[in-house]
């Protein structure tokens, strides 16, 4: 089925605290000279005591109301994806809908980690071109902070707090943003990369019940890597393009070292990825739009360009998608 939305808008937002290399050499052992190689990560941002993913996506709501010419009027969706929602419920999406006193308008979190932002964008690409919806809210919110252990020095050096938001809406087909998507789970690889809630155990294996993230480093870069280098081809493959039609690939921001073997591997060049954890951390779901809006304000991301997004993250869960940049 060919697609009937489009982007129209784009805005971001990140908290005003930062939390460099030097501060976490002074909370545990380690070091900017350790943390940069192999994570390409310099600092990033920390939400305030009282602020919650809710606030970070009204504010990114709001800078995109602020640099498009979009409204919220008519908006009869909202979908947020978000692994750190303010409360289970109600959602970070029934807290925008009051925020801005929508009328008429459905409102539902996404559970998806940090694919988050592409399976939204995919799920309101589908309903608008189903004739189900005419004008839905994307928005990708975290404060992952929240929920980091600081005295595991190989995840706390990751992890930021952020949001994005983008407004999909519908279209004729030969103006239309989405192109193709591909969608792969594995959720027998769900205990390597975990925040534990309820259960006592994730098939079987025990897990660690303190409220923070968990997760095995080397096997979630094992899993990203192959994943994302069988994945991407295959969806190609499904299309009229190929990788040299590609004017940006936009990974999740896990870290630069997936991302230079991803692109070693499908001898794509580097220098043509969007990559947003430099100063921002790894921001889950709102790192590709956090990516995307930097490509931007730097004159990269033009109307018109080839993106390829591609998500990757706890479940596990992995979606890729072609669309061209219409905002």
């Amino acid at each position: 089925m060919h697609s009937l939305a489009k982007i129209t808008g784009i805005g971001t937002h990140v908290p005003e605290e930062r939390l460099t290399n030097a501060d976490l050499e002074r909370m545990v052992d380690t070091s900017d000279e350790w943390i940069v190689p192999r994570t390409g990560i310099r600092e990033r941002r920390v939400s305030a005591p009282d602020e919650w993913s809710s606030h970070l996506a009204i504010k990114a709501v709001d800078n995109m109301l602020a640099r498009y010419p979009v409204t919220l009027n008519q908006v009869d969706l909202i979908l947020v994806a978000t692994a750190t929602p303010d409360t289970t419920f109600p959602s970070v999406a029934c807290q925008i809908q009051d925020h801005y006193g929508l009328p008429d308008t459905g409102a539902l979190d996404i559970s998806a980690a940090c694919a988050g932002f592409v399976y939204a964008l995919h799920l309101a690409n589908g309903m608008i071109t189903s004739g189900l919806h005419r004008k839905i809210l994307v928005i990708a919110a975290e404060t992952l902070t929240k929920i980091t252990d600081y005295t595991d020095r190989n995840t706390c050096i990751l992890l930021g707090d952020g949001a994005g938001a983008v407004m999909v809406e519908a279209c004729p087909a030969d103006q239309a943003s989405f192109i193709h998507t591909r969608m792969t789970t594995d959720g027998s690889a769900g205990i390597h990369l975990y925040k534990s809630d309820l259960a006592t155990h994730i098939r079987g294996q025990e897990i660690i019940k303190n409220g923070y993230m968990i997760q095995n480093g080397r096997e979630v870069f094992k899993i990203a890597v192959s994943t994302l280098s069988r994945e991407i081809p295959l969806l190609l493959e499904q299309t009229d393009y190929t990788l040299d039609d590609i004017d940006w690939f936009v990974p999740h921001s896990a870290n630069l070292r997936i991302i230079d073997a991803v692109c070693g591997r499908l001898d794509y060049p580097t220098e043509k990825t969007l990559f947003s954890a430099e100063y921002y951390g790894n921001t889950s779901s709102a790192s590709i739009p956090l990516a995307l809006q930097m490509g931007i304000d730097e004159g990269k991301v033009k109307q018109g360009d080839l993106l390829l997004l591609s998500g990757f993250g706890g479940g596990f869960v992995h979606m890729s998608s072609l669309l061209r940049w219409t905002a």
